[in-house]
């Protein structure tokens, strides 16, 4: 899973760069205040949150000297964002020796506010979002045409299941860049990346569909050996 988590977070790394020199809007932030605040939601417990909050303080460091020559470099505070049964302990035991910034931990749902108005600069979230915030109703009701039963996921099955888990990534995702754009100062930047999937392509020849199927299926091994009766 780190692996899979490292990748999107080493691909993103040059258009992050990108972004943050083209488009974060150093001049309004330089006269904002002496620290710059950086969240990553969904941060898990690491390395990897570590590697990505290292390469955008580094760009910012690097947008701050070429656009605010004659201003001292800001002090640099890192959130780290998680459910509350996140490991935060490992996450904290694990931290860079030679960071170059302070730390701080937010645990909670990013669906949802987290910080106060105006109080982040640079928000970042990779391979999180496609995590709901909870299971489609629909699915649960035995009455309804979209029950799921037996299933995790929404590869090889009906067209109204698939309908009932993208509506709720889309109600899950318009909260979510509602809390951020209140959060988020004027000039900040939000960064996010997670998996996709090819138009055309059935959930089931995906990695992922395929990843998640073998694991539902062991799920139902497990369930039927419990509900086996010894013989």
């Amino acid at each position: 899973m780190l692996l899979r988590q490292r990748k999107p977070a080493n691909a993103v790394r040059e258009k992050i760069d990108e972004a943050i020199a083209e488009k974060l809007d150093m001049e309004t932030l330089c006269s904002s205040g002496k620290s710059f605040h950086i969240a990553d939601f969904g941060c898990s417990t690491g390395p990897n949150t570590f590697i990505a909050m290292q390469n955008i303080l580094e760009s910012v460091e690097r947008k701050y000297k070429s656009q605010c020559p004659t201003s001292q470099i800001p002090e640099f505070q890192a959130f780290f964002n998680d459910q509350a049964s996140n490991d935060f302990n490992t996450l904290f035991t694990t931290l860079p020796l030679d960071r170059q910034y302070l730390v701080a931990r937010v645990p909670g749902s990013f669906h949802g506010r987290l910080f106060p108005d105006s109080s982040l600069h640079f928000a970042y979230s990779s391979t999180a979002l496609h995590w709901l915030s909870k299971v489609p109703e629909e699915l649960l009701d035995k009455n309804s045409a979209s029950f799921n039963k037996g299933r995790i996921y929404y590869s090889n099955t009906l067209d109204k299941v698939v309908d009932a888990y993208s509506s709720q990534f889309a109600k899950d995702m318009e909260i979510f860049l509602d809390a951020r754009a209140k959060e988020l100062v004027a000039g900040g930047m939000l960064v996010m990346t997670m998996p996709g999937q090819p138009n055309g392509i059935p959930c089931c020849q995906t990695g992922m569909g395929m990843m998640i199927d073998y694991l539902e299926s062991c799920f139902l091994d497990m369930v039927n050996e419990v509900s086996t009766p010894p013989k």
